[in-house]
């Protein structure tokens, strides 16, 4: 493989990334714009690959574009100490703990829910659409 011969759907094939993510990431500085062809067609190298696979990893551990960034600026300062990448990861990891407490309490919530329910009967006595209506205090219903 020449340094320069991928075409963006090759790029995208290859680290398994939609066209139009390539061109976003592109457009906001997170992949270097690439060289270009004679027909003026998008031509990636390996470090393309390189730095849309590191990417890619990041943000399918649920990072922000704005970490993503400031991984990679660290990783493109390789004689830094690692204590940045190590709270970056720690606030993630927080942030994660966080929406598995809450998807705890929303299963919970259902469960609670799909138990009140007569199967069977009709939707008058549906005591899961009566539970999520919003009522008064003094048992109106309200907008």
């Amino acid at each position: 493989m020449a340094q320069q011969d991928l075409s963006i759907g090759a790029l995208g094939k290859l680290t398994g990334t939609k066209v139009e993510t390539i061109r976003f990431y592109e457009k906001i500085g997170i992949l270097p714009a690439p060289a270009r062809t004679a027909g003026n067609y998008r031509s990636y190298g390996h470090d393309h690959v390189r730095r849309l696979t590191f990417v890619r990893r990041v943000r399918d551990l649920g990072f922000p574009l704005e970490t993503v960034r400031a991984m990679l600026d660290l990783a493109d300062q390789p004689d830094r100490p690692c204590g940045e990448v190590d709270a970056l990861v720690l606030e993630q990891l927080h942030e994660v703990e966080r929406k598995i407490a809450d998807l705890e309490r929303l299963r919970e919530e259902l469960d609670r829910l799909a138990h009140q329910c007569r199967r069977g009967g009709r939707i008058a006595e549906c005591r899961i659409i009566e539970a999520l209506s919003p009522h008064h205090e003094d048992g109106r219903c309200c907008p």
